[in-house]
């Protein structure tokens, strides 16, 4: 079951693929939905991939797949025909009042450093950091600090904020927070290599790193950079 912003939401971006063959912007969404801030839009498109309605391409800027349609009747949230109750036209009411102004930027835990070379100590005290909306994907969000160079050629730099997607599995190639014997983590890429898994670098200077599967717990993949200049 859909809210109306959801239908409304789904049908504009089939509507602009069948047209152009490109999704929307964020901006284009939130003007055709008359939403205050691009974090409403986020939050939707968030709701439609969790129902299954759409998916987003993986390294495709501005990439979104309808993946089914709703059906005209009974999947939209819709006022009750006949008189509510009492407790009903509580409800009815608040729907119908428009929504405060969201912010633009959601405010996630930042756990610490996390070494792009030599493993260091995982999750080193807890802050919390301010990320733009359109950063995130669905699902829960952490970020680390990159300590080191080793992941240099996949464009992660010393003093980045690797934002990272809680999950315990991953495919082969891609990044993931791996967390060594429990006490350890390390950013890099994940494959598997017979009965080992192997930790790859993304810098011609380091080694690939070998554990047994029980030494290493995958503890998120990476969703995006975050780089501050000064």
């Amino acid at each position: 079951m859909l809210t109306r912003k959801q239908h409304e939401l789904v049908c504009f971006i089939n509507d602009r693929l069948a047209e152009t063959g490109v999704s929307p912007s964020f901006e284009e969404m939130k003007d055709a939905l008359d939403l205050k801030s691009k974090s409403g839009v986020h939050r939707l498109i968030s709701a439609l991939e969790e129902r299954q309605f759409i998916r987003r391409l993986p390294n495709r800027a501005r990439a979104l797949e309808v993946l089914r349609m709703p059906e005209r009747s009974g999947s939209v949230m819709t006022r009750a025909a006949t008189m509510p109750s009492a407790r009903d036209d509580r409800e009815v009411s608040t729907r119908s009042t428009p929504p405060a102004p969201a912010n633009d930027v959601i405010e996630i835990p930042l756990h610490g450093r996390i070494a792009a070379g030599v493993p260091i100590e995982a999750f080193e005290g807890s802050a919390m950091l301010a990320v733009p909306a359109a950063l995130l994907g669905a699902g829960e969000h952490y970020a680390l600090e990159v300590a080191g160079d080793s992941m240099v050629d996949a464009g992660i730099l010393d003093g980045d904020f690797a934002l990272v997607r809680r999950t315990d599995v991953a495919r082969d190639g891609e990044i993931v927070v791996a967390l060594i014997e429990d006490s350890e983590a390390t950013l890099k890429y994940f494959r598997r290599e017979g009965a080992m898994v192997r930790l790859d670098p993304a810098n011609r200077a380091y080694d690939p790193q070998r554990y047994a599967p029980a030494q290493v717990r995958i503890q998120g993949k990476l969703s995006g950079i975050l780089r501050r200049y000064d």
